[in-house]
């Protein structure tokens, strides 16, 4: 395993990486571990997440190429008003 040194921290950080340790039950050494692998890991996860994400969505545009999408909300209230539904009630059967 590694070793690394951080120089040229404040007295102020190292007091609240301490505190933190502290509450946390751990060492420093184990609570600055834990911050590093924490950081780490939620780049990893959201890396991941982003790959599965854009997976997901080219899956989805595949499925859709091709169809005719919905009208926007103001066009189908406009067509509905026109039609006499001006109370927005509507005979939907």
């Amino acid at each position: 395993m590694t070793g690394i040194e951080v120089k040229g921290l404040s007295e102020e950080v190292v007091e609240r990486l301490e505190k933190r340790a502290s509450a946390n039950n751990r060492s420093l050494e184990d609570e600055i571990r834990h911050i590093l692998e924490e950081a780490v890991g939620h780049d990893i996860n959201m890396a991941e997440r982003q790959a599965e994400f854009q997976t997901l969505a080219r899956k989805l545009r595949a499925k859709t190429k091709g169809h005719r999408p919905s009208p926007p909300a103001e066009v189908i209230i406009r067509q509905d008003r026109d039609h006499g539904h001006r109370d927005g009630s509507c005979d939907w059967s």
